[in-house]
């Protein structure tokens, strides 16, 4: 391949390079005029697809779901080992997300019982509700932005998201109407952590107001809002790399174009390579909805055997 190569780029001579690498010139034509079998053919197309896929979403794919989105959107069956096999030939990551700070727990005023006890399977859409904020440190500067979702559970589809400079109730508030005002008749179980904006009184009143019942993580234990957690995850993970992010504009203009693209043309292997909005769409317009359980994991369940409360 590299005489090959220097030839046809640089027009070096076939009987020099033979001579330097002490390969005789009969086994390089050999090479050059043999029958390049299927399988070598049909890796050299998938190599094309995985470099492709890497360079179009700007290397935020793993192996499983480079193998995923590759059948899904070429009709092809590569299994995850064979795409796997080619990404560490052509030395191909997804980046990696660094670990996350600790923070202290502050006092609360008002808390709820976790009655959504990492139950995070949900039957049909507006079943339950998770929630939480997290921030985003603006280049150049000492500000910051702060992010509010609501998550489904049942489709993982945020059903309101609010970007604001500041952390305070208004923001958790105002997230709550836009999923409201997009879900009229939803009476969810509402889960989130115990930050201050879900313990005051004002934000109780309103879930008392619409029927809804409210729940909260336990002190110290994050993974009991987890699909948020993992939303957050996913969203830092993958948006730096999708988007320029020079300023607040194009902060703000990143996190909102994310959660689109998310929301929209992400597909995921729980939901059979649909999108959150597929999903959602298909249950609200059905007559049975269908059903997508989390798939189990025996290193996770052997974990919450180990430390379970």
């Amino acid at each position: 391949m590299a005489i090959q190569f220097f030839y046809e780029s640089r027009d070096w001579s076939i009987k020099w390079m033979c001579a330097q690498l002490e390969i005789s010139r009969a086994s390089y034509y050999k090479w050059l005029h043999r029958e390049v079998p299927a399988q070598e053919q049909e890796n050299i197309k998938l190599a094309g697809l995985i470099k492709e896929y890497d360079e179009r979403f700007n290397h935020i794919l793993g192996y499983r779901r480079m193998a995923s989105w590759i059948n899904h959107f070429n009709h092809t069956n590569y299994s995850k080992k064979r795409v796997h096999r080619i990404m560490q030939k052509l030395d191909i990551h997804a980046v990696i997300r660094k670990k996350k700070k600790k923070y202290k727990s502050a006092a609360t005023a008002a808390t709820a019982e976790n009655k959504l006890g990492r139950d995070f399977d949900a039957d049909a859409p507006n079943e339950k509700w998770a929630t939480d904020v997290t921030e985003f440190k603006i280049p150049g500067t000492q500000k910051k932005l702060y992010l509010s979702a609501i998550l489904d559970l049942y489709d993982r589809y945020p059903v309101s998201h609010v970007i604001s400079c500041r952390n305070d109730n208004h923001l958790v508030f105002q997230t709550f109407e836009k999923a409201i005002a997009a879900n009229p008749d939803a009476k969810p179980l509402f889960h989130s952590d115990r930050g201050f904006q879900y313990t005051s009184k004002v934000f109780k009143r309103k879930l008392i107001e619409r029927e809804m019942e409210q729940s909260m993580s336990r002190v110290g234990h994050c993974i009991d809002n987890g699909p948020t957690e993992g939303f957050w995850g996913i969203i830092k993970a993958e948006m730096y790399q999708l988007y320029e992010i020079r300023d607040e504009a194009s902060l703000r203009h990143a996190i909102n174009n994310y959660i689109r693209f998310y929301s929209t043309e992400r597909p995921q292997d729980r939901y059979h390579c649909k999108t959150p909005l597929e999903v959602r769409n298909e249950a609200l317009q059905a007559e049975t909805v269908q059903e997508y359980p989390i798939a189990q994991n025996k290193r996770i369940e052997k974990y919450k055997e180990k430390w379970r409360a």
